[in-house]
């Protein structure tokens, strides 16, 4: 037991002491992450504004659900151009979460506002299934908090200067100049429509 110049104990682990590795609100254990001290207010106002947006609904912890989805899937492709001969070929079964979700603890679902990502195939009310664990790399579609604001855009980086591109005209490129701050919370792997 170590003593302190007073002679008492003093504080540290102890055998069976705090809380259970997966016993928190997640179930599974957490790890300690580190955050430059001139960056901590922006980091905290972006985690409440997270937050915020998970308890709105619009941003969706994507959480795998103990049965799997599955569905048929038909092992003929269907044609986009010119109809060809159907057939009854069922493959098997297909798991949706297996196919959209690779990393399950990395992947949140956030709903879409507004129409700059057009171009991209990405509308209003369309649900994108965001991948935090994969690598934002030039041309890839992310998700981007820019001065503490949620954005979905396209990531341009060339020649030492990164940009966040819309996907329609209407909207201009958001140069990374000055002291602008830049998070790329995620990459979107797919986006989910209904018709």
């Amino acid at each position: 037991m170590k003593t302190s110049k007073g002679g008492g104990s003093h504080g540290g682990a102890r055998a069976g002491a705090g809380r259970k590795p997966g016993s928190g609100r997640f179930g599974e254990p957490t790890v300690a992450v580190r955050v430059p001290e001139s960056r901590l207010p922006l980091v905290a106002s972006w985690l409440g504004k997270v937050a915020a947006e998970v308890r709105s609904g619009r941003v969706r912890p994507f959480t795998r659900s103990p049965t799997p989805l599955t569905l048929p899937l038909v092992g003929t492709r269907i044609a986009a151009g010119f109809p060809s001969p159907a057939d009854d070929h069922l493959e098997g079964p297909m798991d949706l979460n297996e196919h959209l979700v690779a990393h399950p603890a990395a992947t949140f679902v956030v709903r879409v506002e507004g129409d700059s990502m057009i171009g991209a195939g990405i509308r209003h009310g369309d649900l994108l299934v965001v991948d935090r664990a994969l690598e934002a790399r030039s041309g890839s579609i992310v998700v981007a908090v820019v001065d503490g604001e949620l954005t979905v855009k396209r990531l341009r980086m060339y020649r030492g200067r990164v940009r966040l591109e819309a996907e329609n005209p209407a909207y201009p490129p958001i140069e990374m100049r000055g002291q602008v701050d830049l998070i790329i919370w995620g990459v979107v792997a797919h986006a989910i429509r209904s018709y």
